[in-house]
């Protein structure tokens, strides 16, 4: 530490499509939702986080809710810089006399674009930081998972975030196979919407397809500890009158399987690209799964049961890529497969 350390904050960022977590001196400080509320008429952030989520569906014309990042990238640039500003002012409630310059890891999907990456590096630089360093999900979920990234072993890591599915085989601290996919939590959750309108002729908003999603989701129909029936209530869409329907989790199975089945048929292809020595240590060592989709009940027997292979959970799979990033930004100097 320099003597002018303190004119220098470093930071980690988990910008994800549903959450957006910051790790400061190894500490989760900021979990928020990736959502903001502007102020139409001057364009000004309105809320932030938790607070914007809970407008979410229910705003007059001079507030408008935006989720920023759609698929895991960066739909709208304006909202992401107010998001990351607002975020990182959370992070420093006492304003300090001197603004310290940022030094910022921002992980990315392994699928992104040069533009999308530029896209993310200007958000940055436009909040304040310095210097910006990129890293890719997949790496970072495994870092924080625990798996040594360097050592000469096969590991295959899915983190199913809310925009991507990221699928990726990572051997001597590089990605040797990956697969980045579309089909995430808010693919789910529009699953559920969509059910819920075909099945129950019932309208529901984001916000109560995330809730059926977290309180009775499941991957099977048939499951060793099933959660209650969830009671969902809304507009009947013939009658407009109010509804109240009980929602199994056996439905929810169903409703998803589709998705779920090109989860599985993209791990399957991931798998067949890898090369024989990393496929033999797979077998070895299983899958691993991170990210919030991994909370999804019965999702581990799912995967294991369609590949023949042990699947692992991280431990706290929503916070994994976080902290895999926050191991990367104490080791920037040591990590070569940083993007700068």
């Amino acid at each position: 530490m320099g003597i002018f350390s303190f004119l220098t904050q470093e930071i980690a960022i988990d910008l994800g499509t549903a959450n957006t977590i910051i790790i400061h001196n190894d500490k989760i400080v900021v979990d928020e939702p990736s959502i903001v509320a502007i102020d139409t008429k001057t364009g000004k952030l309105f809320a932030i986080g938790h607070k914007a989520r809970q407008m979410h569906g229910k705003t007059h014309e001079n507030i408008k809710t935006i989720r920023p990042l759609r698929d895991g990238v960066i739909a709208d640039f304006n909202a992401a810089e107010l998001m990351i500003r607002g975020m990182i002012k959370m992070l420093n409630k006492k304003q300090p006399l001197i603004t310290p310059a940022l030094k910022m890891v921002v992980c990315i999907p392994s699928g992104s674009t040069e533009v999308e990456m530029r896209a993310v590096r200007d958000s940055a630089e436009h909040a304040g930081a310095r210097e910006v360093y990129m890293i890719y999900e997949p790496m970072a979920a495994a870092i924080g998972i625990g798996i040594d990234v360097e050592a000469p072993d096969g590991n295959m890591v899915v983190d199913i975030g809310g925009g991507t599915t990221e699928i990726a085989v990572i051997s001597l601290g590089g990605i040797v196979v990956n697969r980045s996919i579309r089909i995430a939590g808010d693919e789910f959750t529009d699953d559920i919407q969509e059910y819920m309108r075909h099945q129950h002729n019932i309208k529901i908003g984001e916000r109560t397809a995330e809730e059926i999603k977290i309180n009775v989701g499941s991957a099977l129909s048939e499951l060793d500890n099933p959660p209650a029936d969830y009671i969902v209530r809304g507009p009947h869409q013939m009658t407009a009158l109010p509804v109240e329907i009980p929602v199994s989790y056996q439905e929810i199975a169903h409703c998803l399987d589709k998705s779920l089945s090109k989860v599985e048929t993209a791990i399957i292809n991931t798998l067949e690209q890898t090369p024989p020595e990393l496929y033999a240590d797979i077998y070895k060592n299983g899958i691993y799964l991170a990210g919030g989709g991994a909370l999804l009940r019965g999702l581990d027997k799912r995967i294991a049961e369609k590949t023949n292979l042990p699947v692992h959970i991280a431990d706290d799979p929503l916070h994994a890529v976080a902290r895999g990033t926050g191991v990367a930004l104490k080791n920037v100097d040591k990590f070569p497969f940083l993007l700068r």
